[in-house]
């Protein structure tokens, strides 16, 4: 395997690879501006720029310098190179091109939402100079609104390109473009195009700086305070890795996070922002019981065991009864929850929630799709009912299949979609005769139809599995707690086996459910192919901590 020499010490790498790639694999500090892994390379920042001495052949093989510095980012390694990225001319050339850099730049930190993740601040401070040489007037640039989600700092912007690079190799859309000369260049629309794709706000996550700025999260968290959580797309089928940042028990932002699957950085708008239902004003937030005067949020847990009681008296009546299931649960929670129903009638008819979907799935020129189906378990969920004894049909035939069993006196619903999802002729096909048990997150025309409501969480306020598009099963992990006296429909489904057997109350915990499920239902590919969330939270700080 070829090897090459990097600041004295030598790493091995593979043919092709450029000079960054292999600093960036082993987590040396090459600073970089206009380089992105999913995008090409166009050399133009200049700061990676290092000197790079490499074996002549028609010299015997003695090491020779290149006789001036080259961008790491394109140039491509070679067998025997030694690459010096601390010399006296490579680190003159970082306090040059950072001192180009700020010459016009506001220096407006302090109200920058970027501040904390900004590469100009840190490489500022890391590689730059101490005082600015720059006494003349800064040309100044306007603040532009490029579409519906981005705003544009010209002002801040150091022409790396990477969003107009995006618009023309991801979405293929080409609605930013390089307009000007010199100090007068900047980054603007189109003329009469705004920008619009389906992926449009990845261009806030790829600028380095605080050029290109989210409408939704300006000047509404300093990033330092956010914490993140690994997570899945709990919108759509696609399986996106996503970080939830939120503080205080409230979610900020979701941003991507690298895919190991398919090698891609993006998510679509509609996931960044889908989130918005978990703090709607229309949630759930105390059990109800049909007949009886609303609970009041002060006997929370009176109302819990309350409903508990009145869905367990419910089940015991019952003499047949049916499990609608969403596809917005989580596997565990769908194996609780049959686990649970089929304690009381081991030929409880299972049926799929509605799979939404709107328009059809459209592939990027990057290879990227977004996906029309918008429900992140459809597959998942009928993995685990299957590995039941029981009929299990799909949503479209629910109505027809109620019509046609009578029988049927007791329906236990899911729901937990952004929107509405119970319609009317639900409702009217559910009838008024039949018990309803529901577990759901918003208001809607059958939450008032219940019976017993138990107010369940939203997916980033619990934990659990989901399978995405492409059958593969990927874990996420809970961010924040449930809002006022929600519960996860795991936690739910535990307390009302607990509540009907008389045993002890269990927590949840997704490990230890995925073992029973392995266990009891021979679903086996819940402990060896789950696929966990990795989110490196590591924070290298220059401050030095005394002990008071």
């Amino acid at each position: 395997m070829p090897v090459i020499t990097i600041n004295e010490q030598t790493y091995d790498f593979e043919q092709g690879q450029t000079i960054l790639q292999i600093a960036l694999d082993h987590d040396l500090p090459i600073p970089h501006y206009c380089y992105h892994p999913e995008l090409s390379i166009p050399a133009n920042c200049r700061i990676c720029l290092a000197e790079v001495w490499a074996p002549n052949p028609r010299n015997e093989g003695k090491l020779e310098s290149m006789g001036k510095l080259l961008p790491t980012c394109q140039t491509q390694a070679q067998d025997g190179q030694v690459v010096f990225t601390e010399s006296p001319k490579a680190i003159a050339n970082q306090k040059a091109v950072m001192e180009y850099l700020l010459i016009n730049h506001p220096v407006d930190c302090p109200v920058c939402d970027q501040a904390g993740e900004c590469y100009l601040q840190d490489y500022a401070y890391q590689y730059g100079r101490g005082q600015s040489r720059f006494t003349e007037e800064k040309i100044k640039q306007p603040k532009k609104d490029l579409g519906p989600h981005v705003l544009l700092y010209a002002d801040r912007c150091i022409m790396c390109t990477r969003c107009v690079r995006f618009t023309r190799e991801v979405t293929g859309t080409g609605e930013l473009i390089v307009q000007g000369r010199g100090g007068h260049e900047e980054i603007d629309v189109f003329p009469g195009v705004a920008l619009d794709n389906e992926l449009s706000a990845n261009v806030i996550d790829i600028c380095p700086v605080g050029a290109l700025l989210d409408k939704d999260f300006l000047f509404q968290q300093r990033v330092w305070f956010l914490k993140r959580t690994a997570s899945i797309d709990g919108i759509t089928c696609s399986g996106d890795n996503i970080s939830v940042e939120h503080n205080d028990g409230a979610v900020y932002r979701i941003k991507p996070r690298p895919n190991p699957f398919h090698k891609q950085w993006w998510i679509t708008d509609e996931v960044r922002y889908g989130w918005k239902f978990v703090h709607s004003e229309d949630r759930l937030r105390v059990p109800a019981i049909r007949g009886q005067d609303a609970f009041d949020v002060t006997e929370a847990s009176h109302a819990w065991e309350t409903a508990y009681h009145e869905a367990d008296t419910h089940m015991r009546a019952s003499k047949s009864m049916l499990l609608l299931v969403s596809p917005m649960l989580s596997c565990e929670e769908a194996w609780l929850l049959a686990s649970y129903v089929t304690s009381f009638d081991a030929n409880v008819t299972f049926a799929i929630g509605p799979v939404p979907r709107d328009g059809e799935d459209k592939t990027f020129p990057s290879g990227y799709t977004a996906y029309a189906e918008k429900a992140p378990n459809a597959r998942g969920v009928r993995r685990v009912l299957a590995s039941f004894d029981n009929q299990t049909i799909e949503y479209d035939a629910l109505l027809a299949h109620l019509a046609s069993c009578p029988s049927i006196d007791l329906i236990f619903a899911t729901g937990n979609y952004p929107s509405t999802w119970a319609t009317e002729p639900l409702v009217q096909g559910i009838g008024q005769d039949r018990k309803v048990i529901l577990l759901d997150t918003l208001e809607s025309q059958l939450s008032r139809r219940a019976d017993v409501l138990l107010p369940s969480a939203t997916w980033v306020e619990k934990a659990g599995t989901f399978e995405d598009v492409h059958g593969r099963l990927r874990a996420f992990e809970r961010a924040i707690e449930p809002i006022d006296y929600c519960k996860s429909e795991s936690q739910i489904a535990l307390d009302l086996l607990s509540h009907s057997g008389g045993q002890p109350l269990e927590y949840f915990n997704a490990a230890n459910v995925r073992e029973h499920m392995a266990e009891i239902s021979g679903l086996e590919m819940f402990v060896s192919e789950v696929s966990l969330p990795v989110l490196d939270t590591s924070l290298d700080s220059d401050m030095q901590l005394i002990e008071l």
